[in-house]
């Protein structure tokens, strides 16, 4: 069977009141496509920044061995040495410089005086071709989408001679087809003779691709399973990763809609940068009391365009429309004037724009609300403590307690913060923009609950998501979004994925 090109044995890394890695042992063969699987929070990505040197030796107890050697990284350029590369789940690029320079940016081609530009691009443009963009390696990386951003990080550590490619969630914000474009680049490598790692919370790709999963769970190893030997199910892993079974992804509600709460009718919206340019042209919907409604649409549909221009205009320029709230015509222009009219945006960006993650989870639940917690404009610490509290409990936030720094906690615990600094808002409409993004299947049943139980508080609820299995299982009514319009309006009972992709298709055909 041959020796493992890795090992790492009774790895345990402790941050201040957590051990986030406890004893966790990882064996890796070469050529193969090898998962880490578990919940937010178990230690995958902290045991990946392990092995590529982002944590130093000596700030974690054990070995690790690759190629046959015991190796002691002080460094992420210690590790890329020996060809292990890693590609972190937020996209370290830079937009305004080209895609040559990104690749080979920290690992120029030249002297030590001067760098070699048409050997950079040349050599650029040829590792572009093995990952299949088209694209010229003098484009601005702002100027390409986020699945070509992705291929262009695979491209760059091709550009460092990589032996073992470590991947954290890649396909997080990916559609369908670059997914599966990008999991298809794998098997290629793995023909080719490369390692991979992959960490993801997509159990139907891992099943794909895996040859071996790893299941960490509470920072500690659990199991490895093997393609031919185990069952490599999406249940099966599930059982491993919670520690139970799951036989209902998406739990049950009884539905009680009621009067129409929000309608906007006629809605189009113009690009802030390039004029002339529809995002949303003559849109019309409605949410009722009581009701889930999702919004479907491929990438570039106009979906967060649509739900950021409703939320106080904060995206878009040239807004025209009506826009209703329990039958009452508003103009709502900021997004003050948006909080106030009781309706709240939960982003689909948490750490960029929901969060702020260098403050304590006390301070971002009570932010978007704080006239609730003040006295003649002084925040009162006590009552701010007291609501803190309490939402850390209803919403079940795994956490040292509500002074810990944000920016510390997993995905999934992000994710309830974040939920419940617009519950203290109080909304009457709550749009959701991919709400389970990059989180695992436990903490996504759980804001699953979070959800029902809003909608039988009778909040009207807007739900964006690109996981069709979720927009079936959670959404009384699917809106389908295509190209900045409105393709179709399906109930529960028409809804399916090939009834919204054929909508799709037919909108593209007649545009």
């Amino acid at each position: 069977m041959g020796e493992p090109l890795l090992r790492m044995r009774s790895i345990t890394k402790v941050f201040p009141g957590t051990k986030a890695l406890d004893n966790v042992n990882l064996e890796v063969m070469p050529g193969e496509i090898h998962a880490l699987v578990g919940e937010n929070g178990a230690g995958k990505s902290t045991l990946m920044n392990v092995l590529s040197g982002v944590y130093p030796f000596g700030s974690y107890e054990g070995d690790i061995e690759y190629g046959g050697e015991v190796r002691r990284f002080s460094k992420i350029k210690d590790s890329e040495k020996i060809g292990i590369v890693i590609i972190h789940q937020e996209l370290a690029l830079v937009p305004y410089m080209t895609i040559g320079e990104n690749m080979f940016l920290g690992n120029e081609k030249g002297s030590a005086s001067r760098i070699n530009w048409s050997e950079t691009y040349a050599a650029a443009d040829e590792h572009l071709k093995v990952v299949g963009l088209t694209e010229s390696s003098r484009t601005l990386i702002k100027d390409i989408g986020v699945g070509k951003q992705q291929l262009v990080e695979i491209a760059k550590a091709l550009a460092k001679n990589v032996k073992l490619l470590i991947l954290d969630e890649p396909t997080a914000s990916l559609n369908e087809e670059d997914s599966q474009n990008l999991l298809k680049l794998l098997l290629k490598f793995k023909e080719e003779g490369m390692t991979s790692i992959i960490i993801s919370h997509k159990l139907n790709e891992i099943e794909q691709v895996a040859d071996k999963i790893t299941v960490i769970r509470d920072g500690s190893t659990i199991e490895t399973l093997t393609k031919g030997v185990d069952d490599l199910s999406e249940p099966r892993i599930i059982k491993g990763m919670v520690g139970r079974e799951i036989s209902d992804r998406y739990p049950k509600r009884q539905s009680n809609i009621g009067d129409v709460t929000l309608e906007v009718k006629n809605w189009t919206v113009y690009h802030p940068l390039y004029k002339g340019r529809k995002v949303c042209d003559n849109i019309s919907f409605n949410v009722r009391k009581g009701e889930v409604v999702g919004i479907s649409g491929l990438m570039g549909a106009g979906r967060t365009e649509l739900a950021m221009s409703i939320f106080g205009r904060s995206y878009g320029t040239g807004i025209s429309g009506d826009l209703y709230l329990k039958g009452q015509r508003k103009e709502l222009k900021t997004i003050r004037e948006a909080i106030d009219n009781k309706i709240a945006y939960v982003t689909e960006d948490r750490k960029g724009d929901g969060l702020i993650l260098k403050d304590t989870i006390r301070m971002n639940m009570t932010l978007a609300n704080l006239n609730r917690i003040c006295k003649f404009t002084v925040i009162d610490k006590e009552r701010e403590i007291n609501y803190a509290t309490n939402f850390k409990a209803s919403f079940r936030v795994k956490c040292a307690g509500i002074e810990q720094n944000v920016g510390n906690l997993s995905g999934g615990n992000q994710q309830k913060v974040l939920l419940a600094k617009w519950m203290f808002a109080k909304p009457d409409v709550l749009i959701l923009d991919e709400p389970t993004r990059g989180i695992d299947v436990g903490a996504k049943y759980e804001i699953y609950n979070i959800i029902n139980e809003l909608v039988a508080e009778e909040k009207a609820v807007l739900l964006i998501s690109s996981d069709m299995p979720e927009l079936l299982g959670m959404c009384d009514r699917i809106y389908v979004m295509n190209e900045g319009r409105m393709a179709g309006e399906l109930s529960k009972e028409e809804a399916g994925q090939e009834v919204i992709m054929s909508l799709i298709l037919q909108s593209c055909k007649g545009a």
